[in-house]
């Protein structure tokens, strides 16, 4: 699948383009639809099913300093209560970089995405100037290829390999999308980086 078809698929679905319209209205600095809400919907087209599933949980990053941790809860409760019918996470990254073993304080949205642990799990979709906006540092051929691959930040440590492998362990993708591959590229060496 290529940028272009998939951003033509989005336009045309009502429920995406009105979740994208609720994040953007939220005026969150950075913020995006990502994670599994994108990968999910692109494995759900690939399988002759409608795109959106109302089972996967709509995560929604942003990055703003000055967003408190405890407020980011706030706005998701905010979020849940005027939108009850679906499943909303929202993150600001400011403060994700801790879920990672070994990781420096992200600075920005992207950079975030770009170290998420699977290259198919690195995605995401916004709406800007009502426009869509597509992030994917991995491309989107390996997600329609229902490959998962860690990202090249997760190889270059074997804490963050570990983590990789404890999550694939984890889910039950296959269960829902039995063509998936997870792979375990071999973490690069230290001399390598």
């Amino acid at each position: 699948m290529i940028e272009k078809e998939f951003l033509k698929v989005i336009q045309s679905d009502q429920k995406m383009m009105s979740i994208l319209r609720v994040i953007a209205g939220l005026d969150l600095k950075d913020s995006w639809l990502a994670a599994g809400a994108i990968r999910n919907y692109i494995w759900n087209l690939h399988c002759g099913r409608p795109g959106f599933d109302s089972e996967t949980d709509l995560d929604v990053v942003f990055y703003d300093p000055d967003i408190s941790y405890q407020h980011t809860l706030s706005i998701q409760d905010i979020l849940k209560a005027a939108c009850p019918a679906y499943s909303w996470e929202i993150k600001n990254q400011v403060y994700m970089h801790g879920h990672n073993p070994e990781t420096d304080p992200y600075v920005s949205t992207r950079d975030a995405i770009r170290k998420y642990p699977e290259t198919a799990t690195a995605v995401a979709l916004r709406l800007v100037d009502n426009k869509l906006e597509l992030f994917a540092p991995y491309g989107l051929e390996v997600i329609s290829r229902f490959e998962i691959h860690p990202t090249p930040h997760f190889k270059a440590s074997s804490k963050r390999m570990r983590v990789y492998q404890e999550r694939m362990a984890k889910k039950d993708w296959r269960q829902k999308w039995p063509q998936i591959q997870i792979f375990n590229d071999q973490p690069r060496r230290r001399e390598d980086v």
